[in-house]
């Protein structure tokens, strides 16, 4: 009995060949894959695997430390939660919520989700456009926060104390200007007053030197309105008298100190000065002898004979008085061109009156000097120089004495007359000092026209050195023929009878 025979695709199977097994275990590797893959849509397909989407988007996302510092990182997340931990900032202001809350998943996380199952969702968002918007958003947030303060401070009450330390420059300048102005007034009025109370004292009528003087003040003498006192300047004053013998006249300037300027007065302070009057007497050309004579403190007499020109050349501090005769006090030093003309202008009236070492004591703390010369560096050669300082108002006939020297001395020198002697040796000075300054003027006058000639060859120079070859040569070529020319000896031509 004959067997039955299996299909040839089935006997092939139960018993395969090497080939068949190979396509076996192919179409098993098929058939699972196909498994997988339909496994796979299916999780995708609802929202049921939210949790493991949010596990996936947690482990993708980056570092905190790659994310911007100046701004809180945007959310990872689809899902927008009110909760405030769900962002890794600060929480934000209900006013920018909508901007802040705004959607955003990691850039590297989109490339395992599917683009078609998100529609209207961007593809990618940039981390800086949030970070630039959460910036203007802090800054309109900081910006109202500074208003609300400063409304907050302008409405608060300002004190006093405040007040006066926010506006301290102002205060210290407006206090500046009116101590300046006050103190100018003040001043300006408080001189007017000294000059004025000298001129009534000295300058009004029956006083010193009304008796003296036929003409007073600044006036033409033709009204007893003249104004006495020319005012130059707020502590400049000036006194002119003329009509007396001897002399042309006389001008007294008052400087006082400079009361109106509350910065020179306050140096004032530091460095003491004092109110001075200077009378400076004219004499006539015939009335007064060479005479070169100086008092003042010892101090200030060993100043004006190294400094004042006259008293340079032509006098000496005197050592020592005359044999004899009682002399000034202690304190005072005597310039003089000889002993003879000392002894003869300090006389025994003067020495009572002033100069003696009881009167100095009592009236000359306010002298300072008196010079006499024919030899003054002025317009006027023959001059009487006073210098006196000024007591406060109420004690101006303190210098009554001080004052009286000057028509004494007026009348002293005008008679006064030298000795022979004296006046031999006072003429042989000034010729051999005039020699010295003739030759002082001849010498400047040569330096200035070596100076002259110096500067002239330089600009010959100068221009020589501008001029080309061709003109050089042809300007030697006439100066050698101005040479031949000149060292050519002279003929005359003379016409026979």
């Amino acid at each position: 009995m004959a067997t039955p025979r299996s299909p040839p695709f089935l006997s092939s199977f139960l018993s395969p060949r090497g080939d068949t097994l190979l396509y076996l275990i192919a179409l098993l590797s098929i058939f699972s894959l196909l498994l997988h893959h339909l496994s796979a849509d299916s999780h995708f397909e609802g929202f049921d695997a939210d949790e493991d989407l949010e596990d996936d988007s947690v482990i993708l996302q980056p570092p905190l430390s790659t994310l911007p510092r100046r701004s809180p990182p945007p959310p990872t997340t689809l899902s927008t939660s009110s909760d405030p931990e769900s962002h890794h900032g600060p929480p934000v202001s209900d006013s920018v919520s909508d901007h802040v809350s705004k959607p955003y998943v990691a850039t590297s996380s989109f490339e395992y989700w599917d683009e078609d199952e998100f529609e209207g969702f961007p593809v990618e968002i940039t981390p800086l456009e949030v970070t630039d918007e959460a910036e203007a958003v802090a800054s309109v947030a900081d910006s109202v926060s500074v208003e609300a303060d400063e409304t907050v401070r302008v409405s608060e009450p300002i004190s006093w104390t405040k007040m006066l330390r926010l506006y301290v420059i102002e205060i210290v300048c407006a206090c500046f200007l009116i101590m300046f102005t006050v103190n100018y007034f003040t001043g300006k009025k408080k001189n007017e007053a000294l000059a004025l109370a000298w001129a009534a004292k000295f300058a009004t009528r029956d006083t010193i030197f009304d008796k003296n003087f036929s003409l007073l003040g600044v006036g033409d003498g033709d009204g007893d309105d003249s104004p006495l006192l020319l005012k130059e300047g707020q502590n400049v004053f000036k006194f002119y008298a003329s009509g007396r013998r001897f002399c042309q006249g006389l001008v007294a300037t008052m400087e006082l100190k400079s009361r109106h300027d509350l910065i020179a007065r306050l140096f004032n302070v530091v460095v003491p000065c004092k109110d001075e009057i200077s009378i400076e007497v004219y004499m006539n050309e015939e009335a007064m002898d060479h005479v070169v004579f100086a008092l003042a403190k010892k101090k200030a007499a060993k100043v004006m004979q190294k400094e004042v020109r006259d008293l340079q050349r032509f006098a000496n501090l005197m050592t020592s008085a005359p044999n004899g005769r009682k002399w000034v006090a202690e304190e005072l030093g005597v310039i003089t061109e000889s002993k003879e003309v000392a002894g003869d202008l300090i006389t025994e009236t003067v020495l009572d009156q002033v100069f003696g070492e009881k009167a100095f004591e009592k009236f000359g703390k306010w002298f300072i000097s008196m010079h006499f010369s024919d030899q003054q560096q002025s317009t006027h050669r023959k001059m009487l120089v006073f210098k006196f300082a000024l007591p406060d108002v109420n004690h101006m006939a303190d210098m009554t004495r001080l004052v009286a020297l000057v028509p004494y001395y007026i009348d002293l020198i005008g008679r006064y007359k030298l000795s022979s002697q004296a006046r031999s040796k006072t003429e042989a000075a000034r010729t051999k000092v005039a020699q010295e300054v003739y030759k002082e003027l001849q010498n400047a006058r040569q330096e200035a026209l070596q100076r002259k000639k110096a500067e002239r060859r330089k600009l010959m120079e100068e221009a020589e050195s501008k001029l080309n070859a061709e003109a050089l040569r042809k300007r030697e070529a006439k100066e050698r023929s101005r040479q031949l020319k000149k060292a050519m000896p002279k003929m005359k031509m003379s016409r026979g009878a």
